[in-house]
């Protein structure tokens, strides 16, 4: 069984449909790509799955439990994160009061903190400055560090390495590789960096226009042909 299951999804803002009956299914320590170009409704689907932004219709399941009218802070206390498009970690606090902060959701011990900590040494070093005064790609690792403070199952990632330095997206990309083969984390990555997507998903689903149109299999991720075909970027 799954651990997400999507069936039928559609969602939207207002009176403005943005997902039409969208169908994906995660399992447990599998990681899927999301490639569209923007205005494909990447981010609501991940936000929809969150519940940032109400299904009109259809079903979400997680952990074979039905979600798609539960409140956010239940879909995190259940073991769904989400790390968004621009980071959004709270400028005015340090480093150490974001990371506190993401534990308080489900009363995470503060040694998990410090387990997440030893993942991301840059941080040691920071730990008193103010989130807004952090680069982008420090942000970013914040972000992550933050999200994984709060124990959970499945991390929706939009677009990770949006703007940061080539050495921050491989230090990233090393900790999520580490973290599947040894603690079984799921992940659905949105994210337009090919080379990111490629190294790390064992699938790719592409959407156009709220829907989704196609999949890529792992042994195509590293085609370039394939991926240009399928997806309209150029690798």
């Amino acid at each position: 069984m799954p651990l997400l299951e999507v069936k039928g999804l559609h969602a939207g803002y207002g009176r403005v449909p943005i997902l039409h009956d969208i169908d994906l299914a995660v399992d447990e320590g599998e990681f899927v790509g999301i490639l569209g170009h923007n205005g494909m409704g990447k981010t609501t689907l991940l936000r929809a799955i969150m519940g940032f932004v109400p299904a009109t219709a259809g079903s979400i399941e997680f952990n074979a439990a039905a979600i798609e009218r539960w409140p956010t802070h239940r879909r995190a206390h259940a073991g769904l994160a989400l790390v968004p498009q621009g980071r959004e970690i709270f400028p005015n606090l340090t480093v150490m009061e974001n990371l506190t902060v993401g534990s308080l959701g489900k009363g995470v011990a503060a040694t998990k903190r410090d387990d997440v900590l030893d993942l991301f040494p840059r941080l040691h070093e920071m730990l008193d400055r103010r989130g807004g005064a952090l680069s982008g790609g420090e942000q970013q690792i914040l972000a992550l560090a933050r999200c994984l403070c709060n124990d959970p199952r499945l991390i929706l990632l939009d677009e990770p390495t949006e703007g940061i330095q080539p050495s921050i997206i491989q230090d990233i990309a090393e900790v999520l590789q580490m973290l599947r083969q040894q603690h079984q984390l799921t992940i659905v990555l949105v994210e337009q960096n090919l080379d990111f997507i490629t190294a790390l998903a064992d699938r790719v689903l592409i959407i156009q226009k709220g829907e989704i149109t196609g999949e890529v299999a792992a042994d195509e991720l590293g085609n370039a042909a394939a991926i240009e075909e399928f997806t309209g970027f150029a690798a």
